[in-house]
Parts: structure tokens; sequence; C-alpha cells
């Protein structure tokens, strides 16, 4: 532990600038991911242990991409509507058939699209680590902020992934393709009976989730190494966004997001050998104080 060097940080305006910033930008990265989880759980009702893996197809479709365009703006589109698309293939020739199946039956299937996606990637792409690098155009002096350093790239993937988050609460909430998602959420057989196809509800749902976490994967890839099985451990993070947040939740996994976002970057400093520790001891708080999770509705 090294809780004098935390103590200094909180009392040091440029100290808390610098791992804000560094929180913020973990945190919003982390909410596409588990956005996109949650959203596919509330809608489908489907616990997908494969979506680290659309995570990585992103990454690793910003950096083709990129590497041939040089154009990040490129790479980040290539990353998600690739993505969305494969999610859409995905979801339509696989995991339509285990709706409403043993969640034991979803794990062995998903389990074995990971095997078979990261093989996939170690062929195509090598077994090695790459990484994209900051982009030429991002490369910037930093802002400075009370002393604290935000680097410009963080900045940018702060404000990208913030818009991303608008769009998606306004898209959720305010046009008829989200109150159709709501309601197939709530009653999917009423949904059906007023002419609606849930068929093609679910498939654009998927895809949504998966799109979302394409774009993390394809935004991070500049400031985190690319390489087969990086889907794992955002997987286990999302998980514990999800459940913290609450299952089906999109403003409890933005809460629950940023929550461990500043958690990482603070507990670096404070407790660097406890940071996983600390994430999975909130998340068995929860779940013994609130199983329903912040932002989830508790059973009547």
């Amino acid at each position: 532990m090294e809780l004098a060097e935390l103590g200094e940080c909180l009392s040091s305006v440029s100290c808390i600038v610098t791992q804000s910033a560094a929180g913020l930008t973990i945190g919003m990265l982390l909410f596409l991911v588990a956005s996109g989880l949650t959203l596919i759980f509330g809608v489908l009702g489907l616990v997908n242990f494969a979506h680290g893996s659309l995570y990585m197809i992103g990454a690793y479709l910003a950096l083709t991409v990129h590497g041939a365009t040089q154009s990040f703006a490129l790479a980040v589109v290539a990353g998600t509507l690739g993505t969305a698309l494969f999610g859409l293939f995905f979801e339509r020739f696989l995991l339509s058939r285990i709706y409403g199946r043993d969640v034991l039956m979803q794990l062995l299937v998903c389990y074995a699209v990971i095997l078979i996606l990261d093989d996939l990637v170690k062929i195509i792409w090598g077994a090695d680590f790459r990484s994209m690098g900051v982009p030429e155009e991002f490369r910037r002096p930093p802002f400075i902020i009370g002393g604290g350093i935000v680097p410009y790239f963080y900045a940018i993937l702060f404000a990208i992934t913030a818009a991303i988050a608008v769009l998606l609460a306004w898209g959720m909430g305010r046009t008829r393709f989200g109150r159709i998602v709501r309601a197939a959420a709530i009653n999917p057989g009423m949904v059906g009976a007023l002419g609606i196809n849930t068929t093609v509800i679910y498939a654009a749902v998927f895809a949504i989730g998966a799109g979302l976490a394409g774009a993390a994967g394809a935004l991070s890839a500049p400031i985190r190494s690319v390489v087969a099985g990086a889907g794992v451990s955002i997987l286990i993070e999302s998980f514990i966004v999800t459940v913290i947040g609450g299952m089906g939740s999109i403003g409890g996994a933005l809460a629950a997001a940023l929550i461990l976002g500043f958690t990482r970057s603070f507990g670096s400093i404070g407790f660097p050998l406890f940071v996983e520790g600390a994430m999975f001891a909130m998340m068995a708080l929860v779940l013994l104080l609130r199983p329903s999770g912040l932002g989830g509705k508790r059973p009547s």
C-alpha cells in the first residue's frame, strides 16, 4: 500500500487533474464496451461472453485500416462498422439459436467463439503485440490545467466517447426505435403482436452493441497494446461494470464505468498491487447491498 502517496496526490490540484483525465478516459472507453454488453442482455436476455472478442476485432480492424490509410477517422469508422457487421452475422447465424437456453449453453457457445476468434487473429495478424501509436494529427502539446497534464489525445478520446454516450442515450430515450427496443426488453410478445418484427429488432440491437465494443477497441488502439486474447481482460472489467451498474441499465453502466476508471487511475498510486482486487471488492459489496446494481430495477 502506498496510501501516503495517494494522500499527497489528493492534496495536489495538478495530480488530481492528471489522474482524473486518465480515469475519465479509461472509464468512458470501458463504458462503450459495457453499454453494448448491458444493452444486449437487457433486450435479448443473452449473456454474451464473447463480447470482449468484438472489442478485439474492432482494434485489429482499426489497426489495419490505419496502416493502409494513415487516417484515424477512417480507422475508427472501419472498426465500428466492421465489428457491427460481424456482430450481425454472429447473432443471426449462431447466437439466435440459443436464445432462452440455459446460461451454461450460452457460456459454452460463446467460449468456443472466443477460442476460434483468438486463433483466427493469430493466423491473420500474428501473435505478437502490436500498437498503432498516437496518430500524427494528435501529437500536440498537452493541456495544462491547474498544473496538471491532460494529454491532447486523451481529451479527444473523452470528447468522442462522451458524444457517443449522449447519442446512445438520445437514441434509446427519444427515438421511435429506442422506444421499441425498450418495449421489446419488457414484453417482446406484445411488441410482436403489434406487427413489429422482433427478429429485426434483436439483430439491430446486437449489431449496435457489437459496434460499441468495436468503437472502444478502435479508439483504444493507439494507447493500448493490440494482441490476440486482448478481449478477455476487457470482458472481465465489462462484467464488473454491468454488475455494479445493473444488468440492462445504460445509466448505471456509465456511473459504474467512471467509478472503475477513477479506481484504476488513483488506485495505481495508492494501492498498485490491489487495483484489480479493489474492483472485485466493489462488485462484491454491491451484490451484497444492492443485488440489482446501481441502476437496475429491484425485483418487486
